[in-house]
């Protein structure tokens, strides 16, 4: 086969040598560098045989935080050939890979499992469990970037159709944990999962986001409780209709108010706790249970020929809606919003990838101001033309409770028997679940190196003064 892999250049060679790597060592790296593919039993070896010389050169080099130039510039080198080198294995072998994670896609495995599942199948492939917790007690501009290999694993396996959909499949079904906790809820009608709360109000199932020091912020602390939410919401045969609402929060100027959220917590982010994975489980997962609901696991959720189970959703915006909480709202039905409330994307400030916003929000607002808000942090006033192309509806504060009321009663009052049918009926002119999968399978490589870029370092500590926060 046409050669997948870069055999180390003399630039890579020299880098190795200015940080006085040994001569013999940096040869054995050379003649252990694949330069084809072939069968995967065989590629398994000789691949894996390459990452752990890479690793074994690496490990001799000092932590990153103590690297002098020349170091530093040897260690990204033997990181980025090996993960071409990645890169051309999984170009080759993802689907066999995947498909003897799956036992052929006969059971569903979480994404979040699945990168773990790979690490131990092929060896180096992927950073294992113990890696990714060690790296996780460092800040983030002091982490190798190991989970990056991940993002190159995960885009390979959305990049093919069938995979892709498979892996998509997965992360729509209703989580274990909500089936078990659904009965308690249909019983008490009120279940509180911590960073989440379930209550059912009429005909509404209210999921209320908690995370009152961190203004409602979402991090590896929140996902679990939030989707499991969702998930019991969506599946509850006593509601007719999901609505998404932020808690009331603690400290600082907004001391007592409710507000749907921040979006991701930066200061989290900024101290190494927002593992890769999270992303991809947040906008596999839970963002995209709103938009298709929970799916079915003898039907494929693509609107055709396999149907989801699903309810529409009002969301409302108090204060703002931040980042991944202005995501949450390109998802939605039905979009309330206090006066004086505002979106947001700051993905300028932070060098992240705004989740399925880019392919999302110009749907809303044309493209033109969808780059004024993605790329050049443009603000959207609730109650202005280009907010009101989001929200549906603006009130006052003080009247917030007795619009939510109107909005479900209007929507359910005659019965919602038509509603997943038109949600699907739209899906299917404006974001088919090919589409979806296409679209996540550049964002799991981008998004990866854009979470370890220096450049994510620069911006939390420019524009959100990472370095002067607490935990």
């Amino acid at each position: 086969m046409a050669a997948p892999a870069i055999k180390p250049l003399v630039q890579e060679t020299e880098s190795l040598r200015r940080a006085e790597i040994s001569n013999d060592v940096i040869e054995a790296w050379h003649a252990a560098a694949p330069v084809d593919t072939a069968d995967f039993a065989s590629d398994g070896i000789r691949y894996s045989r390459f990452w752990k010389t890479s690793s074994q050169i690496l490990a001799r080099l000092p932590a990153k935080p103590a690297r002098d130039p020349r170091q530093a510039e040897a260690a990204e080198h033997l990181k980025r050939v090996a993960r071409e080198a990645r890169a051309g294995f999984v170009r080759a072998h993802a689907v066999t890979i995947y498909d003897k994670l799956t036992r052929n896609r006969s059971k569903f495995v979480r994404v979040e499992q699945l990168i773990y599942d790979a690490a131990e199948l092929v060896p180096g492939l992927a950073p294992t469990q113990a890696q990714v917790d060690a790296e996780s007690a460092q800040m983030q501009r002091d982490k190798e970037g190991f989970e990056i290999d991940q993002g190159i694993f995960v885009s390979s396996v959305l990049a093919n159709a069938e995979t892709g959909t498979h892996l998509c499949h997965a992360m729509l079904l209703p989580r274990p944990e909500a089936i078990e906790q659904l009965p308690a809820f249909r019983k008490s009608g009120r279940l509180d999962l911590g960073a989440a709360e379930l209550v059912r109000k009429g005909n509404a199932a209210y999921v209320i986001q908690k995370n009152p020091r961190h203004l409602n912020a979402e991090d590896d602390t929140t996902i679990d409780a939030a989707e499991i939410a969702v998930d019991i919401a969506t599946l509850d045969p006593d509601t007719q209709i999901g609505v998404l609402r932020g808690d009331y929060v603690q400290g600082g100027k907004y001391d007592g108010r409710r507000m749907l959220g921040s979006g991701i917590n930066l200061t989290h982010l900024y101290y190494g706790k927002v593992p890769f994975i999270w992303y991809l489980q947040r906008d596999l997962g839970i963002v995209n249970k709103f938009y298709r609901g929970v799916a079915r696991e003898d039907m494929v959720p693509d609107d055709v020929n396999g149907q989801t189970i699903e309810k529409p959703w009002i969301a409302v915006v108090e204060e703002f809606a931040i980042g991944g909480h202005c995501q949450y709202l390109l998802t939605m039905d039905y979009v309330l919003a206090a006066r004086g409330a505002f979106l947001s994307l700051p993905a300028r400030k932070e060098g992240i990838i705004p989740g399925a916003a880019n392919m999302r929000l110009p749907r809303f607002t044309g493209e033109r101001i969808a780059r004024q808000a993605i790329m050049y942090q443009r603000r959207l006033e609730c109650d202005s033309p280009e907010g009101l192309l989001i929200c549906d509806e603006i009130v006052a504060p003080e009247d917030m409770d007795t619009a939510i009321d109107r909005v479900v009663e209007n929507f359910t009052g005659s019965g919602v028997v038509s509603a997943a049918s038109n949600r699907r009926a739209m899906r299917v002119s404006q974001e088919p679940l090919d589409l979806f999968r296409r679209y996540f399978a550049a964002y799991a490589l981008e998004q990866a190196y854009c979470h370890f870029s220096p450049a994510l370092i620069a911006n939390l500590e420019n524009h959100w003064n990472a370095k002067n926060r607490k935990l």
